[in-house]
C-alpha cells in the first residue's frame, strides 16, 4: 500500500507539495490509465480541504510554520481510498525571532563546552520478544531518545541487534557488541551511547520512525507454544 510522505514543509505550502507527491507515486496508474488525472486532482483537491479544516481551522497553524504528513491510500476501481486511520500530522511552531536571539546570546559563548559534552541518555527496560530479545527505550530528559533491540549473549557481552538513536540526529545502529564489564544491560548500554553514535549510520527521519516501529512490534509479537512430540 502506498503511502504520502511530504516530509517537513512549510505549512502554506502543503497543499502543493501533496499534490505533487501524488501525481508523482501515481503517474505510472494514470499513464496504464488504472486511474484517470482529473479524479486525482478530484481526490487531492479532497484529501486537502481536510487537512485546511485540521490544520488551519482546528490547530490554529500558522502558514510560517512547518508541518509534516503522511497517510497510506490505495487505488481501486479507479478511485483514490484514503486511510484516514494512518494519518500522521506534526506541527513544527516558528519561533518568534526575539526569542530565537535572546537564546543564541546566552548559549553561543557556551557553543565549544556543548559539543564536547556528551548527550545524557537515560535507558528503561520495555519488554522482551517472543524469541528472548529485550527491548530497551532511550530517553533524553523526558523526550523519546531512540530504542534498540538486544540479544544478551553470556554474563560478557549483549550484542545491540538493530536500534535507532535520535539525538543529536537519527542513527540507526545495528551489529554492535557491547561489553557488560559486570554491569546490568541498562548501565552497560547507557555507558556505550557514544560509541554506538560513533559507529552508527544517519538515516532521515523517517526511516528512523519506521525502525521504532518495528521494534515496538516486536514487542506485541506472540511466543509459539512449546510443541511436545510423543512416541
Amino acid at each position: 500500500m502506498p503511502t504520502m510522505r511530504t516530509g517537513l514543509v512549510i505549512a502554506g505550502g502543503y497543499a502543493t507539495k501533496v499534490r505533487r507527491v501524488i501525481f508523482a507515486q501515481l503517474s505510472e496508474d494514470i499513464k496504464e490509465k488504472r486511474i484517470d488525472s482529473k479524479t486525482v486532482a478530484f481526490h487531492v483537491a479532497q484529501l486537502n480541504r481536510f487537512l485546511f479544516t485540521v490544520l488551519v481551522d482546528k490547530l490554529k497553524v500558522d502558514k510560517r510554520d512547518a508541518v509534516r504528513l503522511s497517510i497510506d491510500y490505495e487505488v481501486s476501481e479507479g478511485k483514490i481510498l484514503w486511510k484516514f486511520d494512518t494519518l500522521r500530522v506534526e506541527v513544527f511552531r516558528r519561533v518568534p525571532d526575539e526569542e530565537v536571539t535572546a537564546v543564541l546570546t546566552a548559549l553561543v559563548p557556551e557553543a565549544e563546552k556543548i559539543m564536547a559534552a556528551p548527550v545524557e541518555y537515560t535507558v528503561e527496560y520495555a519488554g522482551e520478544t517472543s524469541d528472548g530479545d529485550k527491548i530497551y527505550v532511550l530517553k533524553v530528559g523526558e523526550r523519546e531518545g531512540g530504542i534498540v533491540e538486544v540479544i544478551p549473549i553470556n554474563e560478557e557481552f549483549l550484542f545491540v541487534k538493530v536500534g535507532v538513536l535520535l539525538v543529536p540526529e537519527p542513527t540507526k545502529i545495528e551489529k554492535v557488541r557491547v561489553a557488560l564489564e559486570g554491569r546490568t544491560h541498562e548501565e552497560a548500554l547507557k555507558a556505550s551511547i557514544n560509541d554506538l553514535l560513533g559507529r552508527g549510520k544517519p538515516v532521515a527521519p523517517e526511516e528512523a520512525d519506521s525502525i521504532i516501529s518495528y521494534v515496538r512490534s516486536r514487542l506485541g509479537e506472540v511466543r509459539p507454544e512449546a510443541k511436545i512430540e510423543y512416541e
